[in-house]
């Protein structure tokens, strides 16, 4: 018998906030199928169907992450709550992009994030795949070994600034937050992109 086969999920959900990644990893594998079956019942706008999946498999992390037992829900319900919410939430944001009018075009050769930024909107629209921190973590097979090694690769304002960008959260919101100017988020969000890519390389 495995270790959580006998644990509910709301007890495996309460190891897993103690940090234990086999118990995340657990909850991930297990509710996987749900989420793919969830995907399939909605369409993203230039994206295919492992892209829902992954909007789904973000929305089942930040479940484990958040759920409260005192909530009176059962863990399975506040999943399906979290993924559906993710994957609508994508596919909002990739409809109101969609449909920005073409006369509120902005040069490409502009600031990404403010006059003193020194990356332009051209940099960051050419960046591969990668440039997204939350894909790294969440897409990535070695995702339990970036997971226990990430307080050790990052510092503490990577880390917030990854946090929130998980959340959701927009540059600003972060800056918000954290005290920091928006040009050290993004350069902080550059970082972690390098650091996980090295870590992942090292791996190989």
């Amino acid at each position: 018998m495995g270790r959580f086969d006998s644990l509910t999920d709301e007890e495996i959900v309460a190891i897993a906030q103690t940090h234990d990644a086999e118990a995340v990893d657990y909850l991930l594998e297990k509710y996987k199928n749900f989420v793919r079956a969830k995907a399939r019942s909605y369409f993203l706008v230039g994206a295919d169907h492992e892209d829902i999946v992954q909007e789904g498999m973000i929305g089942l992390y930040k479940s484990v992450r958040d759920y409260r037992s005192d909530r009176q829900a059962s863990f399975r319900v506040f999943a399906d709550l979290c993924i559906t919410r993710q994957i609508i939430t994508a596919i909002k944001t990739a409809t109101r992009q969609k449909h920005i009018p073409l006369n509120s075009y902005v040069s490409l050769n502009r600031p990404a994030y403010d006059s003193d930024s020194d990356r332009t909107l051209m940099e960051v629209v050419k960046e591969d795949d990668y440039s997204n921190p939350e894909s790294l973590l969440i897409s990535n097979e070695d995702f339990s070994a970036i997971r226990n090694s990430i307080g050790s690769l990052l510092s503490p304002l990577e880390m917030d600034a990854l946090t929130g960008y998980i959340d959701g959260k927009t540059y600003q919101e972060i800056s918000t937050a954290t005290g920091h100017h928006v040009k050290a988020i993004d350069n902080a969000l550059q970082r972690v992109k390098r650091k996980l890519l090295k870590f992942m390389e090292e791996r190989k």
